[in-house]
């Protein structure tokens, strides 16, 4: 058993060029057009895949919190209206789905709860992710693994004895992890980006990446250095706009420069081997007074 999987048609792990996912989430605030300028800015920048999220608000929306009024561009209205406002349909994901096929890029969602899981199995998407603050509930986790489609787990808001027991229930085939702080944004100190590596060693068999709340792109390539072979970022036209996800999202100028900041810290790890490259070989002779 080898550290990848295959997402569409590309094979994720170690050995392969690293997998990009720009996160729409819910930063279309509802608006289609918006997503789809979002979905242009991904491919632009030569991203893998897009990803939204999926809820039965309903049952994703906790009894308590649901009643409680807030201030939306909607107006003053309560939290579980204000769910409803920014949650797609199947008129949108039909749409989206067309769109991204169009447009030649990926796409999937992260599932809440396992009505959106039966859902999205119309739209027949590459992988399903499972959010943190999922990652125990494990009837979730069977139920999404029972849809046969690869899987990515994310690690923010859980302790290590949380994801151990995540694996133990999703099962290892098929399955990619991302290391995360559940913080947006998320601080630099609580980044804490060598969890990549305790991940590689405690899941041998388990492609390792890194999701990101950060303000700022640098980490994202660190993440690359260190072993991550998936990077998910937030996304965005506009940081300004309404939405608690926003600040912590990469615009389009920004998604350029991650994407070839990622290419070109792969390209520069090397295989760890020295050599003397051809390059280096009228330095060597001009240079080096003692042979």
């Amino acid at each position: 058993m080898t550290r990848t999987m295959k997402i569409g048609k590309k094979l994720v792990g170690d050995s392969h060029p690293a997998y990009i996912i720009g996160e729409i989430g819910i930063n279309h605030n509802g608006d289609l057009d918006v997503a789809k300028k979002m979905i242009d800015a991904a491919v632009a920048a030569g991203i893998d895949a897009v990803k939204f999220q999926k809820r039965t608000p309903d049952v994703c929306t906790p009894l308590d919190q649901q009643s409680k009024m807030r201030q939306t561009p909607w107006g003053y209205i309560t939290y579980l209206e204000y769910r409803y406002k920014v949650e797609f349909g199947v008129e949108e994901y039909a749409e989206i789905d067309r769109y991204c096929k169009e447009q030649g890029i990926d796409w999937f969602v992260s599932v809440w709860d396992e009505g959106s899981v039966d859902f999205m199995e119309q739209f027949d998407t590459p992988a399903y992710k499972l959010p943190s603050a999922s990652l125990t509930d494990y009837n979730l986790l069977r139920h999404v693994r029972a849809t046969g489609r690869p899987i990515i787990i994310s690690t923010g808001m859980s302790t290590m004895d949380e994801i151990l027991r995540g694996v133990e229930v999703v099962g290892e085939e098929n399955l990619g992890m991302m290391h995360s702080t559940s913080s947006y944004p998320c601080p630099p100190e609580e980044l804490n980006l060598k969890m990549i590596q305790t991940l590689k060693k405690e899941f041998p068999h388990i492609p390792i990446g890194y999701s990101g709340h950060e303000v700022g792109l640098v980490p994202s390539a660190v993440a690359i250095a260190l072993g991550a072979c998936m990077v998910e970022r937030h996304i965005t036209i506009d940081r300004a706009m309404w939405g608690s996800d926003q600040s912590a999202s990469v615009e389009p100028g920004g998604l350029q420069k991650l994407v070839k900041y990622i290419r070109v810290t792969e390209q520069s790890l090397g295989d760890g081997v020295k050599q003397v490259y051809e390059s280096e070989m009228s330095s060597r002779e001009k240079l080096r007074r003692v042979k």
